[in-house]
């Protein structure tokens, strides 16, 4: 029988996610086209592109919201192209999305709470939470985490959109999540609300990997270690940040040659 240091030995091996020849037809309308992107435990990585580019129907096939058409999609090395989307959360994968799925008439701490026993063994049970529940306990880490805890206590609909977004990414990281898609976090925020948000995600822990959908150049450069451009839902290039954001084809496509 492998020891706990051979099967973590083993599972660094294989990659967060792999996509292989992924698909996605709407009738005759083909949104994805041949996919295939590797990525490696704890990567962080943005996907990039101008609207329909076919990047929300990559993160929907991921999740498996939109299953693809055809391809096939691994997480940790477990094929899950046909897994519903409730078994791909207990597996460790998350997503946020471009607009806010929150409990607007609860407080911040209870939407955490509750994202913490919703991913959690005994979701079902009746018993009221106690201080010295674990759950408790990981629900107040993450107000911390995103920098929430002066408005734990306010209810939902109260909150700046920011902070609603950094919510969001509390939501994300309950239950001790592998991999997260986080779909376009910085949409709608403040330059301020954009520095928080930076802050947040680059101090995420380093076993925790992402995919990153962003509008905003200046904040998914910022936070990654490699970068997929796509295009009329194919993959157009790859490379590292410094090497897409200095990329003359990228420029002309993207930025309309004006980012420097």
């Amino acid at each position: 029988m492998a020891s706990v240091a051979e099967r973590l030995q083993a599972a660094g091996a294989v990659n967060a996610l792999e996509l292989r020849g992924v698909t996605r037809m709407f009738g005759a309308l083909a949104a994805l086209t041949d996919i295939t992107l590797s990525v490696r435990p704890g990567e962080r990585r943005a996907v990039l592109g101008s609207n329909g580019a076919g990047k929300t129907t990559l993160f929907n096939c991921i999740t498996g919201d939109f299953p693809p058409t055809s391809g096939t999609i691994r997480f940790f090395g477990e094929d899950v192209t046909d897994f519903p989307p409730q078994d791909r959360i207990r597996r460790g994968l998350r997503r946020t999305y471009q607009i806010s799925q929150l409990f607007a008439g609860m407080t911040v701490f209870e939407n955490i709470y509750l994202g913490c026993r919703g991913v959690s063994r005994g979701r079902f049970s009746m018993r009221p939470p106690r201080r010295a529940d674990a759950l408790v306990q990981a629900a107040e880490e993450l107000l911390d985490a995103v920098h929430l805890v002066p408005v734990r206590d306010l209810l939902v609909a109260e909150l700046a959109y920011g902070q609603q977004r950094q919510l969001e990414i509390a939501l994300a990281l309950a239950g001790a999540p592998r991999f997260i898609l986080f779909d376009e976090p910085a949409a709608g925020l403040s330059p301020t609300e954009r520095s928080e948000l930076l802050e947040i995600l680059n101090a995420l822990p380093p076993h925790i990997g992402f995919i990153i959908i962003e509008h905003d150049m200046d904040v998914a450069l910022r936070v990654v270690d490699s970068v997929t451009m796509m295009h009329n839902g194919r993959i157009f290039k790859e490379g590292r940040p410094e090497e897409i954001e200095s990329d003359p084809e990228v420029q002309e496509l993207y930025l309309g040659g004006a980012h420097a």
